[in-house]
């Protein structure tokens, strides 16, 4: 890295409407406006990010872009009284990586409200390791507690739980005690979703009743739901009494199939967890939790550290979906 430029991976649209992600070398006036400037070492790669390599228009509209949801690193300049030089700090969702040039960059420049203070304790890498996705398990995690659904109360089903928020969700939860079922197609994922504390694995069809019955039998007492659509269906109806539901993604679907029976009749709760706008009081106090009590202890098995250059190989697997747990992205001088 020289004064003037940087590395970065930067998704271009030609005429013809071609998308292409590569590294490129990038300037620090070309960054967006913003009050503190940070030098990246980690990253991430998310399903977000790989379809913003796509050109998804939902998601970016301008290019060129740079991805990234996630960053980590210190502040090299900073025009707010609340952040210093040389602090370690962290960014995740709002609209970084996408309204605004993400966390795949050498340098990037953020509104200092969306910047958190890393918590001690947490390394910048483990930081990443988590990131969105982390954040995200975290809040359906609170999401269960605060609906009195505790490691007493019975199984809790996670599915999507080779992905990045399944398999943080599954590593929290079996920390705390619950009693966790892990759902995925993935068999070679089998051995790491035991090793991280999942008590039972089942198959992808078990929960994907494409009945009408508008209850089905009661199987947990909880859920973590990465996927959406049927699956999420499926998971309302057979939750059972007083249980709850957490909805955070939807690569399986947009539409939910659903009569009013599970809430009326067994209580369900279905709670929609929004981690890119979650507010700065819950958002610092999730990072002090997932920085202590609720790290996963074997976050490192989740984590495959990759490189700028590995990025475009890596994004073909997600798409693909069979990337397991999480991508770390370093950015650090070489």
């Amino acid at each position: 890295m020289t004064d003037n430029t940087f590395p970065g991976f930067v998704v271009t649209k030609d005429r013809q409407g071609t998308v292409r992600g590569a590294v490129t070398q990038i300037t620090e006036a070309e960054l967006p406006d913003g009050e503190v400037l940070i030098r990246v070492a980690y990253s991430s790669l998310n399903y977000k990010d790989a379809m913003v390599t796509t050109g998804h228009p939902g998601i970016v509209r301008e290019f060129p872009h740079v991805p990234g949801i996630d960053l980590a690193g210190s502040v090299v300049q900073s025009n707010s009284k609340d952040f210093a030089t040389d602090e370690l700090v962290l960014v995740t969702g709002y609209g970084l990586g996408s309204s605004q040039w993400g966390g795949w960059s050498g340098l990037v420049r953020v509104p200092s409200e969306w910047v958190v203070r890393l918590p001690d304790g947490l390394p910048l890498q483990e930081a990443m390791a988590l990131g969105t996705a982390g954040f995200t398990a975290a809040q359906c995690v609170t999401s269960l507690q605060l609906h009195q659904v505790d490691a007493n109360s019975g199984p809790v089903v996670v599915t999507g739980a080779s992905g990045g928020v399944g398999s943080i969700a599954v590593a929290i939860l079996a920390q705390l005690g619950y009693d966790v079922i892990a759902v995925t197609g993935k068999t070679d994922a089998h051995a790491l979703l035991k090793k991280i504390g999942a008590s039972k694995i089942i198959p992808r069809h078990e929960v994907a009743d494409s009945s009408e019955k508008p209850l089905l039998e009661s199987r947990w007492a909880g859920a973590v739901d990465t996927v959406g659509g049927k699956t999420l269906s499926t998971l309302v109806r057979s939750t059972g009494y007083r249980g709850c539901v957490t909805a955070c993604g939807l690569v399986g679907g947009v539409d939910c199939a659903l009569t009013v029976y599970p809430f009326l009749l067994r209580g369900v709760t279905l709670d929609g967890i929004d981690s890119a706008s979650c507010p700065m009081p819950q958002r610092l106090e999730l990072w002090e939790r997932l920085a202590g009590p609720w790290r996963p202890e074997r976050l490192s098995d989740l984590m495959t550290t990759i490189r700028l250059s590995q990025l475009n190989d890596k994004i073909s697997q997600m798409l693909e979906g069979s990337v397991v747990g999480r991508s770390v992205v370093d950015l650090r001088e070489k």
